[in-house]
């Protein structure tokens, strides 16, 4: 059809149907929201503190609650050659720093020349008679090798190193990243100051909070 001016008449184009835009946006919404969530998790790296683990009792428990403090993870044995230096040592240190700041965390293994064999309630009893060991302890574990439990795996694979005896130590910071590992022949006294070091950093960061 010509319009006055004899040129062609130009009909509108059809709009896009309204009642299609609501459902549109309320999916770009929650796609936004899916690749928000999305890009948090890959950000949140886990940490030593995420895992859970059972304790000596079989209670499953949140690494969690140790977020904030020092821990010095240990696989301990109560037959081995190493076990009365260090679980002596262990007690002197939890004793002297924990356990607002820092805690001693014993995992029981029998991996290593089969020197734990006893049950859990036989370790605990054991190692609070002999020793007085008031740090918290585990059930009995393997700490390397397929069969280890995912805390031990995130510590060797922070590490990149794994244990090979009874009374391996690994220092893990207040974020729950693990800062050194020390094998078995390495005795406590001789970590003892990078564990007070960082001790010493959360208490004089609490002072400055004040």
């Amino acid at each position: 059809m010509l319009d006055p001016e004899g040129s062609v008449e130009h009909q509108p184009s059809p709009s896009f149907p309204k009642v299609l835009l609501i459902p549109l946006a309320m999916l770009l919404a929650i796609a936004a929201l899916l690749l928000l969530a999305f890009s948090a998790s890959r950000q949140k790296e886990p940490d030593f503190y995420t895992f859970k683990v059972v304790n000596i009792r079989g209670k499953l428990v949140s690494l969690e609650k140790y977020r904030g403090s020092v821990s010095l993870v240990v696989n301990v044995a109560s037959e081995c050659g190493y076990t009365d230096s260090h679980y002596k040592a262990l007690q002197q240190l939890q004793r002297d720093l924990g356990p607002y700041h820092f805690n001693v965390l014993a995992f029981p293994c029998n991996q290593f020349g089969q020197q734990e064999p006893d049950s859990n309630r036989e370790i605990e009893s054991f190692a609070r008679k002999t020793y007085g060991a008031s740090f918290p302890m585990f059930s009995k574990i393997t700490v390397s090798g397929a069969g280890a439990i995912p805390a031990y795996k995130y510590l060797i694979e922070s590490t990149g190193e794994e244990p090979t005896w009874n009374f391996w130590k690994y220092l893990v910071d207040p974020n729950g990243k693990v800062v050194k590992a020390w094998d078995s022949t390495v005795s406590v006294e001789e970590i003892r100051p990078h564990v007070t070091d960082l001790v010493r950093k959360i208490i004089l960061k609490k002072k400055d909070e004040l």
